[in-house]
């Protein structure tokens, strides 16, 4: 697992950062990070959820953050992910859970709310961006519900794909005597900069405004 700063402009929210966790599969690329930890390298996307993007409340008064005025309150959980690279346009669709709570269960109601989903290249730059709504329904007396989101989105093969010199600088096998035998190939900054460019992620969370964003962050 690893976190990922990103801009603020760039998703319309406070810098955060992407937990993100991939699968090892063979035939992937293993880079040696050089602190006894290794990471699997895929054509597929990582999937996450940026911090401080996973929750949302609202408010009965649009002004108030008085927990009395909490009206409802929703988190997106069990984030998965498939990824289909059998062609040039991968596509990866991360599936996520919403559990809702609303404090007053008086009558049946229906809730929309709205989510992101982001690819991201490099970790900074933002390659596309989509807004979805998931829906909430409540029956009345009920307390808690729940629901589940898909989100979707299309990488370039080519672009997700080191060169093969690159490839070839990472992997090729060194032996003992050898001038650059005890160099850590990803010391390198043209291999870090290739490597940066071809990592896409697929980050998901709440579409907040300003206010929720800054009370998420400061609860």
């Amino acid at each position: 697992m690893r976190s990922r700063n990103f801009a603020r402009s760039c998703l319309t929210l406070a810098a955060g950062a992407a937990a993100l966790a991939g699968c090892a599969r063979e035939g992937e690329l293993v880079l040696d990070q050089g602190v006894g930890i290794s990471a699997v390298r895929s054509v597929c996307p990582a999937v996450g959820i940026p911090d401080y993007t996973g929750d949302i409340t609202t408010f009965r008064a649009p002004n108030s953050r008085l927990a009395s005025d909490l009206d409802v309150t929703a988190a997106i959980t069990n984030l998965r992910s498939t990824c289909n690279d059998t062609g040039e346009r991968i596509y990866a669709e991360a599936t996520f859970d919403v559990l809702a709570r609303r404090t007053d269960t008086r009558g049946a109601r229906q809730v929309q709310l709205p989510y992101f989903a982001t690819v991201l290249r490099g970790g900074s730059a933002v390659v596309t961006k989509r807004l979805g709504t998931v829906t909430i329904n409540f029956a009345d007396g009920q307390e808690r519900a729940q629901t589940t989101g898909t989100a979707g989105a299309f990488v370039n093969r080519a672009e997700a794909t080191l060169p093969e010199d690159i490839r070839e600088q990472i992997t090729r096998r060194r032996r003992a005597g050898d001038a650059d035998a005890a160099i850590d190939p990803l010391t390198d900054p043209a291999v870090r900069a290739a490597i940066q460019r071809a990592t896409f992620e697929l980050l998901v969370g709440f579409q907040l405004s300003e206010d929720q964003l800054a009370y998420n962050a400061t609860r």
